[in-house]
């Protein structure tokens, strides 16, 4: 197996990762949603071309992070980092692939001028809540509301 700190590369994501990132989600939940995926890349690539980024090795992505500057979501006018998605390849789980992501993510978001960064995290979801206050985000003010129609 290769050195992954070394052979690891944190870059932009691109429209051809797509496919790669399509196989990741199905081996996290089973589907194969290709249209998906072409929809929500497109959006991030459109929106904020460089927040978003991948984890490749050996030109395979491995793992993804997507996310976009925006302001004047849920009337808060500044600018705000938000992460939105993260999938990393169950055969690289563990192996910190996601804290490179989220630290590279986070400096891009830096540089965009965001002073606050926030993502939504589903409360049955413990990993996830770890691994983002492993990244030092805290639980926020913010209190989510929903509604089934």
């Amino acid at each position: 197996m290769p050195d992954l700190d070394e052979d690891i590369l944190i870059r932009p994501l691109s429209e051809v990762d797509i496919g790669d990132i399509v196989e990741i989600d199905e081996k996290q939940g089973g589907i194969y949603r290709p249209e998906v995926w072409e929809q929500r890349v497109g959006y991030y690539l459109r929106r904020d071309p460089e927040i978003s980024v991948v984890a490749s090795l050996e030109d395979r992505v491995i793992g993804f992070m997507l996310g976009e500057v925006r302001s004047g979501e849920f009337g808060l006018e500044e600018s705000t980092g938000w992460i939105e998605v993260l999938g990393v390849d169950p055969e690289f789980r563990g192996q910190s692939i996601g804290r490179r992501l989220g630290e590279q993510i986070l400096e891009r978001i830096k540089n965009r001028g965001a002073t606050t960064v926030r993502t939504l995290v589903d409360a049955g979801q413990e990993d996830l809540s770890g691994f983002f206050l492993a990244l030092g985000f805290e639980p926020a003010p913010l209190k989510p509301y929903v509604r089934t129609l």
